[in-house]
């Protein structure tokens, strides 16, 4: 009788022989069009987050939205105001993407953008709520408690994808996000302008609403994809990391090559684990932080690489044109309809993110930072020298509009507006999805998701300035810089380009597995020449099979 609890324990759990490979070319299944689809799915959550950042742009120029605001005597929204509506999206997702972090390890990737959908939904509702006289205060609480669902999705979404797309192809499906995210800027562009000339308060409610169906889309489609097979591998259910990369990878549970490369996941975890062993919730949000910043393997340097590459993805200025384009462009009273030169930079936008889908794993993740910022940083000082010698700084007053201005120089405007658009080419087939696709490959197993968190948290700390100082940079009773702004978006453009050459390490055609032990022996310049020689399974001298213990469910 004594041995009846550990005979019932036996029975509950079994030890399975998982197959082996020391080649690295038979790593991973060929890819099938099961695999492109659920990661297509997945990136569909970068709409609600571009519509979410888009739609606000066009809303705050909205005679009705800003007399619903400040009052019915207003003429525009106060630059307190439009700093604070703004930017309060930014806030939440802050925290949102820190807390992720941490949810995704509890419950899992899926089930945690699911609660973001869900969050992301009341926040909606929230904003719904505003009445014509009052709308500030359910305006600022609904973008808040929309931006924690924001924060999720946007922290976790790429987290997922990284862990369960291909490698040849990851930098593609991963940029589709970002398509996704230029997408739904696009779609916020044209409802905003579809409605800037209704004179009831559906001319933002309606903008408002239609973020419902993103998250109930995504969220409701996740139910029926799996988890990530490395959550599971973390969490020690190999059984459930067996199936769920069966799925994934359109192959049966014993096919060789699920096997192979679950194999080289559970050698991974287990080499990544002795480094950086379990420990409290505090020590493992401070193992992100261990390590020399002089050393390129250690956590913390992939910490500060991550954080620092989200940062200069803000630092480029492309918020300022999406974010406060409308309001911007209006108050230089050189543009006649703002809102379609926005819509115009949306369709930018989205046309040349697709470039990336072949840039990305042609030239490298590494090619495609340096180029890009290189080419924005032209743009951008070209935009300001002509706009303080010929362009939008040079207007004279409208004589059939008291008040309004006109440009002294339509051509030279209509230059300013050809380099922004240049710019936003650049940016949405380089910078765009680049940060992105890197962050999600930087970080080893024990700290991926925190990592990302930490890096997403980041992009959306500095969104958060960003938006905040922008009014007071370039309203006309502030800062009123009009296009000297871009001297300072271009001189952060050159801080790009130099971080970028020095500090990105080329992650292309690489296992996730297989970035680790490249960024362990290769600096950033010598990246690109780095091939895998051997795989985990055959360095840990694991033999032929890996034997572990699974739970029977």
């Amino acid at each position: 009788m004594s041995d009846a609890p550990e005979t019932n324990a036996e029975a509950r759990k079994h030890s399975i022989g998982i197959h082996t490979t020391q080649d690295v070319e038979h790593i991973e299944a060929p890819i099938t069009w099961k695999a492109y689809l659920m990661c297509a799915f997945a990136s569909f959550g970068g709409i609600f987050f571009g519509y979410d950042s888009g739609y606000i742009n066009g809303v705050n120029g909205s005679a009705i939205f800003y007399k619903a605001v400040e009052g019915a005597a207003a003429t525009k929204l106060t630059d307190p105001h439009s700093s604070l509506i703004t930017s309060i999206l930014s806030c939440g997702t802050f925290f949102g993407a820190l807390i992720a972090g941490d949810v995704s390890d509890w419950i899992g990737r899926k089930w945690t953008v699911i609660i973001g959908c869900f969050i992301y939904m009341i926040g909606v509702i929230v904003q719904m709520v505003t009445s014509p006289e009052h709308a500030l205060g359910p305006i600022v609480a609904g973008r808040l408690i929309a931006g924690l669902g924001v924060g999720f999705e946007s922290a976790i979404v790429i987290l997922y994808m990284s862990e369960i797309c291909p490698r040849k192809v990851r930098g593609a499906l991963v940029a589709g996000y970002q398509f996704c995210i230029t997408i739904g800027i696009l779609l916020a562009s044209c409802v905003v302008y579809g409605t800037k000339d209704f004179t009831n308060t559906g001319a933002y409610r309606i903008p408002i609403a239609i973020q419902f169906p993103w998250a109930l889309i995504l969220g409701g489609g996740l139910l029926f994809l799996p988890d990530s097979p490395r959550y599971f591998v973390k969490k020690g259910e190999i059984q459930k990391a067996i199936n769920s990369l069966s799925r994934v990878r359109g192959q049966p549970e014993d096919s060789e090559y699920v096997q192979n490369e679950l194999a080289e996941i559970i050698a991974n975890e287990e080499y990544e684990r002795a480094l950086i062993p379990n420990t409290t919730w505090f020590g493992s949000w401070a193992n992100c932080f261990k390590g020399s910043l002089w050393t390129g393997k250690s956590n913390l340097r992939r910490t500060i690489l991550g954080t620092s590459l989200q940062m200069m993805q803000q630092w480029t200025g492309v918020n300022f044109i999406f974010y406060y384009s409308t309001p911007f462009l209006q108050s230089t009273g050189a543009i006649s309809n703002s809102f379609l030169i926005s819509l115009i930079f949306s369709l930018v936008n989205v046309c040349s993110t697709p470039l990336s889908f072949w840039t990305v794993e042609r030239f490298g993740r590494r090619s495609i930072l340096i180029i890009g910022a290189g080419g924005m940083l032209i743009c951008q000082f070209l935009v300001a020298i002509i706009g303080v010698t010929v362009g939008f700084n040079k207007t004279h007053p409208d004589p059939s509009n008291p008040g309004s201005d006109l440009a002294d120089n339509i051509s030279a405007v209509n230059a300013q507006i050809a380099f922004i658009a240049i710019f936003i080419a650049f940016f949405a087939s380089t910078w765009g999805p680049g940060a992105w696709i890197v962050i999600g490959e930087i970080f080893p197993l024990p700290i991926r998701s925190r990592g990302v968190a930490l890096s997403t948290a980041s992009n959306w700390l500095w969104n958060t300035i960003i938006t905040v100082i922008t009014p007071y940079m370039v309203g006309t009773d502030k800062g009123n810089l009009k296009s000297s702004v871009f001297f300072i978006w271009g001189g952060l453009c050159t801080c790009a380009f130099v971080y970028s050459y020095f500090l990105i390490p080329e992650t292309k055609g690489l296992s996730l597995e297989q970035v680790d032990k490249m960024m362990e022996e290769t600096t950033p310049r010598t990246s690109a020449k780095w091939k895998p020689t051997t795989t985990f399974a055959a360095q840990m001298g694991t033999g032929e099979y890996i034997e572990k213990a699974v739970a029977e469910v």
